[in-house]
């Protein structure tokens, strides 16, 4: 079939040119402004085979491609849609891992914050704290070596009373007795 139509198409084509080089031998010159009815029979015969034969062999393929185009260009258009939306929900995503470790970061740096100042407090209460004992026990020491310069200067004291008395009673009495007793006079004296 294929093949008897486009004999049809190659004898129609080659017999136009023919025919009008007849026309012009039968008349003399070709008027293209006079209507020719044989003349126009044949080029509507010629254009309703070129128009049967490009429909059927040509228009097909041409509408086909067209649409596939046009399938492929919405294919594109519909791709850089859903890629253009994937973009924007990973840049959100990431807008909000961002602003996620901010405010991670500024979570560590109050809670650095918060202890440097927490050992700050306990440092210096510690700080207190030793000074307070070193200050308490300077102040027992004091106390301590006060009573024993305090016992050193009753002894003395004792000591310088007995050398006294017993110059002034020019009697001997027993040391561990005077002792004695000038330790309750000067123990009663303390207490005044």
């Amino acid at each position: 079939m294929r093949s008897l139509l486009s004999r049809v198409v190659a004898l129609s084509l080659i017999a136009t040119p023919l025919l009008a080089q007849e026309g012009e031998a039968a008349g003399g010159s070709v008027n293209l402004l006079s209507p020719s009815t044989g003349l126009m029979a044949w080029t509507l015969i010629i254009f309703a085979i070129v128009f049967v034969v490009l429909a059927k062999f040509a228009f097909g393929p041409i509408t086909a491609a067209v649409r596939d185009r046009e399938a492929a260009l919405e294919a594109a258009i519909a791709s850089a849609k859903a890629d253009q939306e994937a973009a924007a929900a990973l840049l959100a995503q990431h807008k909000a891992l961002i602003e996620a470790a901010k405010g991670e970061a500024q979570k560590f740096i109050s809670e650095g914050r918060a202890t440097a100042e927490s050992m700050r407090t306990e440092l210096l209460e510690s700080t207190k704290k030793q000074q307070d004992e070193m200050l308490e026990r300077a102040r027992r020491d004091i106390e301590a070596e006060k009573g024993k310069a305090i016992d050193e200067i009753r002894r003395e004291a004792i000591d310088l009373a007995l050398a006294g008395a017993s110059k002034v009673i020019e009697k001997n009495l027993d040391d561990a007795q005077n002792r004695k007793l000038v330790e309750s006079y000067l123990a009663s004296i303390g207490t005044r």
